[in-house]
């Protein structure tokens, strides 16, 4: 199998109090296209680091990531969100929705940045698969917090993304909403065939992937196939 994105020798420090913070040390892995992904630790464990940086959110210290073919930690800051919005879909653990759109309007976003036509209507027909047809004139303040996930979720998809970072997806949502939040994003991710990598603190959630990598202390500590 190809792989969408290769992690070499990866490291991120900072710099705190006039001390050198080691969150990320030495990490390298490769991520197979169409497979599905967890990256469980503790806190403060790096895990969004981890995943901000395979998303080309952020520069890493050391090493390289590549990402669909790109090597991204070479690139600028402009250069790399022209990569996400080409071939990346993210959703945030707090939406991260933009309060003066509409839902409808938030899903067109990415879609507008990449100059394509006919928007409405792919934003509508993506509001109908996470089950809110009718919530696409209401604005994020206006829906619940599954509601507002959802739209973020069809927002992340409405690029048609190769890969899917998701940062603690169901962090602020109760079980129930959880688990519909859960499998909305692995019926999209199979429908779609993209690659899946997800953040989370939730044990049951991760061995719906396909693989668990273990960070702790900033470093990769396991990395297992499961039984999916």
């Amino acid at each position: 199998m190809e792989s969408i994105l290769n992690i070499s020798d990866l490291g991120k420090t900072y710099q705190s109090a006039g001390k050198i913070l080691t969150v990320l040390d030495h990490i390298s892995f490769a991520v197979e296209t169409g497979s599905t992904n967890a990256i469980v630790g503790p806190s403060g464990s790096g895990k969004t680091t981890l995943l901000g940086l395979c998303a080309g959110l952020d520069r890493p210290t050391t090493g390289a990531v590549e990402l669909n073919g790109i090597d991204l930690s070479i690139l600028s800051e402009d250069k790399r969100a022209h990569v996400r919005n080409l071939y990346v879909g993210f959703i945030f653990q707090n939406f991260q929705l933009l309060p003066t759109l509409t839902a409808l309007e938030n899903i067109m976003v990415p879609l507008e940045l990449r100059g394509e036509t006919n928007i409405r209507t792919r934003a509508v027909d993506l509001l109908d698969k996470v089950g809110l047809a009718d919530r696409g004139h209401h604005y994020p303040a206006q829906l619940s917090g599954g509601e507002q996930q959802r739209v973020s979720l069809a927002r992340a998809f409405s690029n048609r993304p190769k890969i899917l970072f998701a940062d603690e997806p169901t962090g602020n949502l109760d079980a129930e909403t959880a688990e519909k939040v859960i499998k909305l994003i692995f019926d999209l991710n199979k429908e779609a065939g993209t690659t899946l990598v997800l953040v989370t603190h939730d044990l049951d959630l991760a061995g719906k992937t396909q693989r668990i990598l273990r960070i702790k202390g900033g470093k990769l500590v396991s990395d297992n196939k499961t039984n999916v």
